[in-house]
């Protein structure tokens, strides 16, 4: 039965549900969100993803791509309960969005494919809501599919994410014939017909009798197995009531011991009442969440769910649009009223909120005020970032931001007319303001600007978004890495003479140095000098001015104008002009001495490499490893951990450029990676110069 929202401000706590929708891209979470808003009469037009007409993925990137990229809040009603649904994406490399919606909810209800099951992003984001403690309802969708199984997606959810999965339903009829589900707590049947929105209830089928009872049984025998009240009730009474069971799988949800596991056809409509009346029932209210824990002066507080409470909230995402910057918010405590002051502890500012709005994803509606429990946008923060605290400026309180996800992969980034370089500055720094897994950083050594984010998917979506944001237009390019020339043989004796003559006084200075390979393996890194004049021929204060000269020499080598490192000079003798000699005449003299030496020297080009730590499943090590090897790849150890291999690699730096897009189709996006700075190896074919 469709339902008009009654969004007011004044819902009771007890009666606010905070969820968010996770799943694997494609397993049909927007098309459960669209039919949650047709189904509590929050829209009137059922919206499809393929026609890019959904209310949830409303930036034309999204309706482009048919993919969700950016979580989008909503608001609706059901029952007298308000529901708060953030609809999360599902691709890998928008993760990020996932972990900061999953840091502010109270609820989450997995989706799932009932051909697929559980799939490689729905293991990711069960983990994500699993550190953040968020209790999960299960929906198996798409049961009317060709090959759709409730009970083979079951066992895929207990086999992949261990949880005890509680099935309260039973599916009326199969793959294109499914019709409805029979309700094991209360024993009736809900059909659905094409075209309409509400179930029609009645008795069970007949022929699904026997097998509802038997299942009903089997969900009895398992909420007893893990709650005491029902198991006191099985064991008196052989049975457990519908009021102890739904009591019992309240708690047990609630609790993160058991999942509740509905299912349905959301395109077609049909499970969603049933879904909508779940989380109702099972997922918590925000006082039924323990009190948010912060720090103030290094002392642990707590705000409680509480309107009359000092006002904390946490912004977990922030949106630049056309009619000003939004901050999403979760309120925590408190009230906020438009025009109130409010502190943000991290920057030591406050910030007056000048309106609040209400979030329909793309469009919004103007509130007067709201309170602890509420997910709302601000405008008029101009200081705020994702993650920031929000808080009554006499009651300081810094909350735990979500943790941002380090970069993977990068890109070089440049203007293509050099006239834009400063726009492009501005919407990069607009960008990383938005989305906080994006970084933006020159490289000071190859001057490139390097955007860097969670996936080369993630990446083309952020310079997509610089185009179509009225930016300047952007030219893309892998960043050049930071070779090193170091010395394989040096050179003894080589003896340097500057002179300069003209015109009153002049410069005078002699040098003879010896030049030396590291004393390690070629790759290693630094600079060492020393000095074995004897006698005075060089006086210490000329000594030091040699130093800074060659010290000057190293920042161009004589093979690619590249930085060199990992040499030794020895400043053996030299010679001095009682009139000409000075401090700046040494440093010439070192300087333009190592460069001569230098180019004597048999040199190798050194490349940047990292240490990879690759963890993938045991069934895709031969490819990952035949991957690594390609890529020059020299693999240092591997160790088994719990079903996974993990193999630790040395990799050239520039051979990871795309690496983490190959892992992922190599292991069904199962396999991840970190690294960390190896130094540098010789590049292979890399040219040297002996003269």
């Amino acid at each position: 039965m469709r339902t008009e929202p009654h969004l007011t401000f004044d819902t009771p706590l007890a009666a606010v549900r905070n969820l968010g929708i996770l799943a694997h891209v494609d397993a049909g979470k927007t098309t459960v969100t669209e039919r949650i808003l047709y189904t509590t009469g929050t829209t009137h037009k059922r919206g499809e993803v393929h026609d890019g007409t959904t209310v949830t993925d409303f930036d034309p990137q999204e309706r482009d791509r048919g993919i969700t990229i950016f979580a989008a809040a909503v608001s609706c009603a059901w029952d007298g309960h308000r529901i708060n649904l953030i609809d999360t994406p599902g691709h890998v490399d928008f993760a990020d969005e996932v972990e900061r919606s999953l840091r502010v909810l109270d609820g989450a209800v997995a989706v799932f494919d009932a051909v697929a099951g559980v799939e490689p992003q729905s293991e990711s984001v069960w983990r994500q809501a699993d550190r953040h403690g968020v209790p999960r309802l299960a929906f198996v969708n798409k049961m009317d599919r060709a090959g759709a199984d409730l009970d083979r997606a079951v066992e895929s959810i207990r086999h992949g994410l261990h949880p005890a999965p509680l099935v309260v339903q039973l599916p009326i009829g199969a793959e294109d014939a499914f019709t409805g589900v029979v309700d094991l707590l209360r024993m009736r049947a809900l059909v659905w017909a094409d075209g309409d929105v509400g179930a029609t209830q009645g008795p069970v089928p007949p022929e699904l009798a026997d097998e509802a009872r038997r299942r009903r049984r089997l969900l009895e025998e398992a909420v007893a197995e893990l709650h005491p009240t029902a198991m006191e009730e099985f064991c008196q009474h052989s049975a457990v009531s519908t009021p102890t069971l739904v009591a019992a799988l309240r708690e047990l949800t609630r609790g993160g011991d058991g999942v509740v596991v509905l299912c349905g056809a959301a395109y077609r409509n049909r499970g969603i009442e049933p879904l909508l009346d779940a989380v109702v029932a099972y997922l918590p209210a925000p006082p039924d969440v323990p009190a948010v824990r912060g720090t103030h002066d290094g002392t642990r507080q707590t705000r409680p769910a509480d309107p009359e409470a000092p006002f904390a909230a946490l912004a977990f995402k922030v949106n630049a649009t056309a009619t000003g910057r939004l901050t999403y918010v979760r309120i925590y405590s408190g009230t906020i009223e438009k025009g109130d002051t409010v502190g943000v502890p991290g920057t030591g500012r406050t910030e007056r909120v000048a309106r609040i709005l209400r979030v329909m994803a793309g469009r919004h509606a103007p509130l007067d005020r709201a309170v602890a429990g509420d997910i709302v946008a601000l405008v008029g923060l101009r200081h705020a970032r994702a993650g920031s605290t929000l808080c009554a400026v006499d009651a300081p309180l810094v909350l735990e931001p979500p943790a941002a996800a380090d970069p993977v992969v990068s890109v070089a980034v440049e203007a293509r007319r050099s006239t834009d370089t400063g726009r492009l500055a501005v919407a990069l720094a607009r960008l990383a303001d938005e989305d906080p897994s994006l970084v933006v950083r020159a490289d000071p050594e190859t001057g490139q600007t390097v955007l860097s984010g969670l996936g080369e998917l993630h990446l083309e979506v952020a310079v997509e978004k610089i185009r179509r944001d009225g930016g300047p237009d952007v030219a893309v390019g892998r960043p050049r890495v930071a070779h090193r020339e170091t010395v394989l043989r040096g050179v003894s004796g080589l003896v340097f003479r500057h002179v300069k003559q003209d015109g009153g006084a002049g410069q005078f200075a002699q040098v003879v140095l010896d030049v030396a390979p590291p004393a390690g393996e070629p790759g290693t890194l630094g600079f060492e000098f020393r000095s074995t004049v004897a006698g005075g021929h060089v006086p210490r204060e000329y000594v030091r001015a040699v130093e800074a000269g060659c010290r000057d020499a190293l920042a161009e080598g004589p093979l690619g104008g590249h930085p060199v490192t990992g040499l030794r000079v020895t400043l053996t003798d030299g010679a001095t002009h009682v009139k000409d000699s000075s401090e700046t005449a040494f440093r010439t003299a070192g300087r333009l001495g190592l460069r001569a030496a230098l180019r004597g020297c048999a040199l190798v080009l050194l490349e940047p490499v990292a240490e990879v730590t690759v963890t993938v499943p045991e069934d895709a090590v031969g490819g990952v490893l035949g991957d690594l090897a390609a890529r020059r790849g020299r693999v240092t150890a591997a160790t088994a951990r719990g079903g996974a291999a993990v193999l630790t690699a040395t990799v050239p730096l520039a051979e990871l450029f795309g690496y983490a897009t190959r892992l992922r189709s190599r292991t069904q996006g199962r396999g991840a990676f970190t690294t960390r700075p190896g130094g540098y190896a010789p590049a292979p074919g890399a040219p040297d110069r002996a003269r």
